[in-house]
């Protein structure tokens, strides 16, 4: 989830500047950066339960503050922590542990980052006798297992949910993902990349797919992840079949941006909640929470967070289908999209490989993945085909980047746990289900300790 809100900011009296807000992402190609998010369960090593906050993940984020981060605290709580680089870690719902990280030139800097992260909160795990697994969805705690973390925007989100979906208390409670973060250089830049991101986000669900189970059972799914979010709000989720229709750009985002149901207004320190009503209400002063009042750039900037779909549009691009993961899957997801998107080449060949899908056939392929991984089939290809395919247009685009580390490698290696995936046809989800019904004997206790970090 986002960073904590900002009050005040410019007051905004026409949509025109809603459209400059995005416009303002625009950056030139030598500014172009990759940021990279990843969540990850804490957990106690003594009965596998979730960590509560006032049972272990407040002295979690008290711990870290050794290591030089910045307290963030919310009605004197500290509910996230920051540094001066940028990152910063957060709080899920569930007392998922995020690292935010640092808009970062290269993806040998992305991987540090994530290694020192872990190294830290191992250290303090350790020490606490708590773990840190990172797969999609809780594979054995119920919902009732979780303690809510005390932000009030979850407060506001948790009771909105169950009105408009089954599954939205799972996602914010028992799932996990890891996420990549990439600029765009203008309007145009941003719509190729958004529609071959879209197109092409179930290709990555697959090849990241780690959750078979749920209360401790298979559940015939290979993504209970990607199934909580089909069922979340299908205001804010989904594909974004707009962004495939001529005159897409940022006026059409911020149009559906207008039409997505308000969760919050932060004033005062304080989240006030306005779930349900409009953000086009509150431009006209006619917003029910705030009889009068007129929103503020920040809280556009803060509506923008509320929206969920499989690719995110804020002041850059957000890719957001993938199930956690071991560390060097967290170091992939990001070579994967920047070998993707931040190459020409590379990028009008992933638009050719969507092209004349239509709408009801990429919503099919999500759905598709969810059950079948890299066997679902779109265009007479199988995704385990996409996605070798895929891999290599990322591979061509990294190398063209030739950015080198201190042995002299390019970034092309950070992908190489994706390409035995594709090469073996096997999701990882696939591999948890075979260790299920064999050495761990019907039991998924010993995947925590097999994908502790």
């Amino acid at each position: 989830m986002s960073a904590p809100a900002q009050a005040g900011g410019e007051p905004i009296v026409a949509k025109r500047q809603l459209v400059e807000f995005l416009e303002a992402g625009c950056k030139p190609r030598e500014a172009w950066r990759i940021g990279t998010e990843h969540e990850k369960f804490a957990f106690r090593l003594s009965d596998l339960s979730p960590l509560a906050y006032d049972a272990g993940i407040k002295n979690l984020l008290e711990g870290l503050t050794a290591f030089g981060w910045t307290p963030v605290l919310e009605n004197g709580a500290v509910i996230a922590l920051s540094e001066p680089g940028g990152a910063a870690i957060t709080l899920e719902p569930g007392g998922q542990l995020e690292l935010s990280g640092a808009p970062l030139e290269t993806l040998h800097q992305t991987c540090c980052e994530a290694y020192r992260h872990l190294e830290q909160v191992k250290r303090l795990g350790d020490r606490m006798g708590v773990g840190f697994l990172g797969v999609g969805f809780h594979p054995k705690a119920r919902r009732e297992d979780f303690a809510w973390m005390p932000k009030d925007r979850y407060r506001i989100m948790r009771a909105y949910m169950p009105v408009k979906g089954g599954q939205g208390l799972d996602m914010m409670l028992r799932t996990c993902t890891v996420q990549a973060n990439l600029d765009y250089a203008s309007e145009s830049d941003m719509v190729r990349k958004l529609r071959a991101s879209l197109a092409l986000q179930p290709v990555v669900t697959a090849l990241f797919a780690s959750s078979p189970f749920v209360e401790g059972k298979p559940t015939g799914l290979l993504s209970n992840r990607a199934q909580a979010w089909t069922d979340t709000d299908s205001d804010r989720t989904g594909l974004l079949p707009f962004a495939f229709e001529p005159g897409m750009g940022f006026e059409r985002y911020v149009d559906w941006m207008l039409d997505v149901p308000m969760y919050f207004v932060f004033r005062d320190g304080r989240y006030i909640d306005a779930a349900g009503q409009s953000f086009k209400d509150f431009m006209a002063g006619k917003l029910a929470a705030l009889p009068g009042e007129r929103p503020t750039i920040n809280d556009w900037a803060d509506h923008l967070t509320t929206a969920f779909p499989e690719v995110r549009l804020k002041r850059f691009l957000e890719m957001r289908g993938a199930d956690g993961g071991p560390w060097n899957r967290v170091c992939a997801l990001p070579a994967l999209w920047t070998g993707l998107l931040y190459d020409d080449a590379s990028l009008d060949a992933a638009l050719d490989l969507g092209k004349g899908w239509t709408p009801s056939q990429r919503e099919r392929l999500r759905q598709d993945v969810i059950r079948l991984g890299l066997k679902a089939e779109i265009g007479g290809r199988t995704v385990q085909d996409l996605a070798k395919t895929l891999l290599g247009l990322a591979d061509a685009g990294l190398a063209r980047r030739n950015r080198l580390n201190d042995a002299g490698e390019d970034e092309t290696f950070h992908l190489d746990s994706l390409r035995r995936i594709a090469d073996s046809g096997r999701t990882p989800a696939e591999e948890m289900l075979d260790a299920f019904h064999g050495r761990w004997q019907g039991s998924v206790d010993p995947l925590f300790a097999e994908y502790c970090y």
